[in-house]
């Protein structure tokens, strides 16, 4: 966020930082399910890391230009809450540190709801609560499953994928999205014991 409002500042922009922190409880459900249908839907079942993604990305990234990613939400998190947006490899080693530590101390839950309120939503917006007031004039508690699954299309790039002018391509990924929170059932099963 910090550096955000900084090339705001350097590109003569208007500075604007917006967010407002929710519980997971007043997070709809629905915007929970989108986020992991879209992100990693394997969140509940590992242990911060999806080994058989990044095997995957490593043998997609030898053979192409473009670099397909492997992170999870648990390193998403690490990564927003304690790093800075670059690719490195030392960056890439302190994320597995905070990842480790978050998914140690942390409960699926809780790592979820840090997640949903620190994820960047667009230039200058932050969270559920953040996208949902901005785009959709509600709160994040109120959001429909169709704009669930837009907030969540927009995610791996928020500057570019802008919600408030949403491509045939969201449109698209939004769609997909829909079917993949349907595959997974209607809400999140936490497991109180982790």
């Amino acid at each position: 966020m910090l550096i955000r409002c900084a090339q705001q500042t350097i590109h003569g922009k208007e500075l604007r930082l917006y967010k407002k922190w929710k519980s997971i409880d007043q997070i709809s459900p629905k915007l929970q399910l989108a986020v992991v249908a879209s992100e990693d839907q394997l969140f509940l079942d590992h242990h911060g890391f999806d080994v058989e993604a990044i095997k995957d990305a490593l043998k997609f990234n030898g053979k192409h230009k473009r670099v397909r990613g492997a992170s999870t939400i648990s390193q998403q998190t690490a990564k927003n809450l304690f790093l800075w947006p670059s690719r490195s490899w030392i960056r890439k080693g302190f994320e597995v540190y905070f990842t480790v530590l978050l998914e140690v101390l942390w409960s699926k839950e809780r790592i979820l709801e840090v997640y949903l309120n620190i994820i960047e939503m667009g230039d200058g917006v932050y969270g559920a609560e953040g996208a949902a007031q901005t785009y959709f004039h509600t709160s994040a508690k109120q959001l429909s499953p169709s704009q669930c699954a837009l907030i969540a299309a927009i995610i791996p790039n928020p500057i570019k994928y802008k919600l408030s002018r949403p491509t045939s391509f969201i449109y698209a990924r939004q769609s997909w999205i829909l079917r993949q929170m349907s595959n997974l059932g209607g809400e999140l099963q936490f497991n109180p014991s982790k």
